[in-house]
């Protein structure tokens, strides 16, 4: 494919023909990731454990795929920048598009927030339907193919350079096999496994380095239910509700639209107050809740599915970013490069951007795209996620891990980042500012623009809605763009 030394040497195209990259597993962030590859190489081959499916239904290969997921604003763009006109065909395929603050019932830090005009718009629709959407363009190209029902176990190569999958096929055809593997030779290997990602032990069996691994766990799990509003409070007043946990109230809840018309639920709780999975201790867990509103939607609501419970909820990095005797032509993307606690909706739009990071990578004129310089690229793409998701959650009580350290600027910015998450529910300018932010379309650092320090600084907190607002505010001007 091409030259892929780690530190020095280039990734520039060698001239030869048929030049293969692998990438390991099909979801979002595999997928996209072989979208940017296939303008490189001469075939791209994607290998998922599962079978796609042929609708947008969940894969046993994804366990949280039934749980609640959110499409951010920086996700958004990057799907539209990789995938033109994405975004317009997933408005189009009925995904629910929920502006924010006006179109959710939100409650976080003991406050309600005033449902003003939206400044950014979450889609709320199942990640099946967007898994779909992209498995659909993806695979439309013929540089693209798929090996499922397949399984990687190990890299060929060495210390060096990565040569190779090894895999193993699944169901019948792996009784066919007797479970010997087979060698997939490849230029680049791109591990978009998710968390339960096994290549440090593969690096290690060729003669690398694995990479150090930094967590944050809250111990936090949930439990979700599909329900049909019955009550027709939903979709009139509002669109979606949502209790966000805290060190000083542990207990989460939201109730978001889906593409059918039917919504979902999802309760959470840190270790030792995790959420049942019976219908009797799952109305009652809502109950625990700082305001009965969506305990008393559940009670009127009708359920459509099972319960469904998930437990493996950590902040996650991988450190490839960092030197080590790591192979060239190998790269970790995704979840199993940086994994977050999935109540701050991150993952999807984290896939999206790393995989515009790549793009970017392998296109920069002014740097060669060694293969040490791609993975930091994708190491940035996903540490403004990491930084909001492990620091709200550094904070929880019992969260345990090793990636607790502060700098010198903690104290001070922690100050003014508090002043922030105060105004935040009841200011425009500062609630504007920082759900840029949370939905990962500004830097941080634009929560250090003049107007929002004025209003930081130089404002007191207004005053919050008493009870839940569950009406919106009037309109007072034009919303933000189409996303």
């Amino acid at each position: 494919m091409v030259n892929h030394a780690q530190g020095t040497g280039s990734w520039q195209h060698s001239g030869a023909s048929g030049r293969h990259a692998v990438v390991i597993g099909g979801s979002l962030a595999g997928l996209l990731a072989a979208h940017v590859l296939a303008g490189h190489a001469d075939k791209v081959t994607i290998v998922e454990r599962d079978r796609f499916p042929k609708d947008p239904q969940p894969r046993p290969g994804v366990p949280q795929g039934r749980h609640a997921h959110v499409l951010l604003e920086g996700g958004q763009l990057a799907l539209d920048s990789l995938l033109p006109g994405f975004m317009a065909e997933l408005r189009a395929a009925g995904a629910p598009r929920v502006g924010m603050p006006s179109d959710m019932v939100q409650w976080q830090l003991g406050r309600w927030f005033r449902r003003t005009d939206p400044t950014t718009y979450l889609y709320t629709g199942s990640r099946a339907q967007i898994e779909h959407l992209v498995r659909q363009r993806v695979l439309a190209n013929p540089a693209v193919t798929t090996v499922t029902s397949t399984e990687a176990v190990g890299l060929t190569g060495d210390a060096s350079r990565v040569r190779g999958v090894l895999l193993r096929e699944r169901g019948e055809a792996a009784r066919t096999a007797q479970g010997q593997p087979r060698t997939l030779e490849a230029d680049m290997v791109v591990d978009a496994s998710g968390r339960g990602s096994r290549a440090g032990q593969w690096l290690s069996a060729i003669g690398a380095e694995a990479p150090e691994e930094e967590t944050i766990d809250t111990g936090l799990a949930y439990a979700s239910r599909i329900y049909r509003d019955k009550g027709e409070q939903l979709g009139t007043h509002a669109l979606a509700y949502y209790v966000i946990p805290n060190p000083s109230q542990v207990y989460g809840g939201g109730v978001i639209p889906l593409e059918d018309g039917t919504h979902l639920v999802v309760l959470s709780g840190v270790r030792g107050l995790e959420p049942p999975t019976d219908e009797e201790g799952f109305i009652a867990f809502a109950a625990r809740l700082p305001h009965p509103f969506i305990h008393d939607w559940l009670l009127q609501a009708e359920p459509l599915t099972p319960l469904f419970g998930y437990r493996s909820a950590t902040n996650l990095r991988r450190r490839y970013d960092r030197p080590g005797r790591r192979p060239a032509g190998f790269l970790a993307i995704g979840d199993a490069l940086c994994t977050f606690n999935p109540v701050y909706g991150q993952g999807m739009a984290v896939a999206a951007m790393s995989a515009v990071a790549l793009r970017d990578a392998l296109a920069d004129p002014r740097r060669t795209p060694t293969t040490r310089r791609v993975q930091q690229a994708l190491f940035d793409a996903s540490r403004q996620a990491w930084d909001i998701s492990s620091g709200a959650d550094r904070k929880m009580p019992g969260a345990v891990g090793n990636a607790f350290a502060s700098g010198t600027l903690d104290r001070p910015v922690g100050w003014y980042l508090r002043r922030v998450q105060e105004r935040y529910p009841t200011d425009p300018v500062v609630g504007a500012a920082f759900r840029s932010v949370l939905t990962l379309a500004s830097p941080l650092t634009s929560l250090f623009a003049p107007e929002v320090v004025r209003a930081v600084l130089l404002r007191p907190a207004a005053q919050a809605p008493v009870e839940p607002p569950m009406t919106r505010e009037p309109t007072s001007g034009p919303t933000p763009r189409e996303g």
